[in-house]
């Protein structure tokens, strides 16, 4: 059975993402980038991002990771804040269940698992077993119920792609899952349709470039919006800037802040 702490800190980010208020989370991948994030004023809640604690370690996305390494690295994140934490745990490695019982056994109270476009049928079975695990653990536990529909039929019509992310979705909602991730650049129109679908606080979007504003969002009732690997993108950016201005003669940059 899981410890008093882990199950308030479960209990909590349930309540963030029922509250009315938008819960955005930037994501991490290291101690020192969950530090970093969680200094920062106003952030209540952290996630992981697979792609990037894969590629800090050396592996391409995909499950390459090895499930202990990720699970460590989760672990010492955990370990590093007061904050709840909710992990990326792509597919779940094979069996999606006993990945995230032991993801609450290093401390997270939720997490991503892909559908991967499995029939329908097996991915509501595979969320109703993780909440099956959740509930054996007494964690609120969130599950972020990802669909592929857009993410694996890219070029497809955007209109049957919104169509399949609304069945698989609300077939998930109905298996346990608290909210549902639909990773996709998703217009006014498209959230609209997807919150009229799922009910509020129940949608999770990510912020790529161009998407409704966060505040726009929040009033039309998604519960979350997360960053994936952007947020390693823009630190790796930064770098790569500060190394072309040093190739150039310049240097630090005078907005630099001492965060270490």
């Amino acid at each position: 059975m899981t410890d008093d702490q882990t199950k308030a800190k479960g209990s909590e980010l349930l309540r963030l993402h029922r509250d009315p208020r938008l819960l955005t989370v930037v994501n991490v991948w290291d101690v020192i980038s969950a530090k970093t994030v969680a200094a920062v004023d106003g952030t209540t809640a952290l996630a992981t991002a697979s792609h990037s604690i894969a590629a800090s370690w050396g592996y391409p996305d995909g499950e390459n990771i090895p499930l202990d390494l990720m699970l460590d690295t989760v672990r010492r994140i955990v370990e590093a804040t007061a904050l709840p934490v909710t992990a990326d745990l792509e597919g779940g490695y094979g069996d999606a269940a006993e990945t995230v019982r032991r993801a609450i056994g290093v401390g997270a109270v939720g997490a991503n698992i892909e559908d991967q476009m499995k029939p329908l049928a097996e991915a509501a079975a595979q969320v109703e077993a993780i909440m099956k695990v959740a509930d054996e653990e007494g964690v609120d536990f969130v599950l972020n119920a990802r669909t592929d529909a857009f993410a694996l039929r890219r070029g497809g019509d955007p209109t049957e792609n919104l169509t399949e992310a609304i069945r698989r979705g609300k077939a998930y909602l109905d298996a346990g899952a608290p909210v549902v991730f639909v990773p996709a650049f998703l217009d006014e129109q498209q959230i609209d349709s997807v919150v009229d679908a799922f009910g509020p606080q129940r949608l999770t979007t990510i912020g790529i470039p161009g998407t409704p504003s966060l505040a726009w969002q929040e009033e039309h009732g998604v519960a979350r919006t997360s960053y994936g690997p952007m947020s390693q993108n823009v630190a790796l950016t930064a770098l790569q800037e500060l190394t072309e201005d040093v190739q150039r003669g310049g240097g630090v940059p005078a907005t630099m802040r001492m965060l270490n």
